[in-house]
């Protein structure tokens, strides 16, 4: 599985705007089969969250990172997206290793 995580502060107030935006945008983001979204706020500060996109595998992350960079549709999202950020996000892209027991 390969998750991305956005690190991102929403402006000032815009909390109920982001989480409005994600039950919105959620059924695009996860209309490829093996795509889920969630989101995390911070604990501590109530302007900062990650939103985690996990991926069934890397052939489906390599596809929608495709769709990220083409569908009009998704474009659209992720400006309207920016646009409720302080700031542009920090991505980072993992990978789920299993773990064995020896």
């Amino acid at each position: 599985m390969i998750h991305l995580y956005l690190h991102a502060r929403a402006l000032p107030g815009a909390r109920p705007a982001v989480e409005s935006f994600l039950a919105e945008a959620r059924a695009v983001y996860e209309e490829p089969d093996g795509v889920a979204v969630r989101l995390q706020w911070s604990t501590t500060d109530p302007d900062a969250f990650v939103e985690i996109m996990e991926y069934a595998d890397e052939a489906t992350w390599r596809r929608d990172q495709e769709r990220v960079e083409h569908d009009p549709r998704m474009r659209a999202l992720i400006e309207r997206w920016h646009g409720l950020l302080a700031s542009g996000p920090v991505v980072s892209t993992y990978e789920d290793v299993p773990i064995t027991v020896p």
